[in-house]
Formats: C-alpha cells, structure tokens, sequence
C-alpha cells in the first residue's frame, strides 16, 4: 500500500518585475507572469491602453517600475 502525498499549502504568488523577460523594465513581463498569460499580449495591451489613456498607462508603468520589485 503507498502512502497518500501530501501537498503542500500554496505559496502566495508575488508581483514582481522580470529580469529575463523584459524589454524596458520588466514591469509587463511580472505582470504576464503573474496572471499566468503571454508576455506579449500584456504588452500590446499596454501600447493599446497607452494609446487610449492618453498616456495615463505610460504613468501607471513608471509607478510600477518604482514599486514593483526585481525577482
């Protein structure tokens, strides 16, 4: 008889910039892989809400390039 395998709890997942998966900063690439989509998708929905927005997404990327941690 094999004994049951226990899981561990999950780990909470981090928001973090990305050092290998970057073009600028990183910051799209932590959130691709944080929300478990392609990186380049997150980024042409930056370009497209940049576009938008007016610029107001170009603000939020600085933001997060300050806040949001290196892995």
């Amino acid at each position: 008889m094999t004994e049951p395998v226990y899981q561990q709890p999950n780990q909470p997942r981090r928001l973090v910039r990305t050092s290998n998966d970057k073009v600028i900063a990183g910051v799209c690439g932590g959130i691709a892989r944080y929300a478990n989509v392609d990186a380049n998708l997150v980024r042409v929905a930056a370009v497209i809400g940049l576009l938008i927005g007016f610029g107001s997404l170009g603000l939020a990327y600085l933001i997060a390039w300050v806040l949001m941690p290196e892995e």
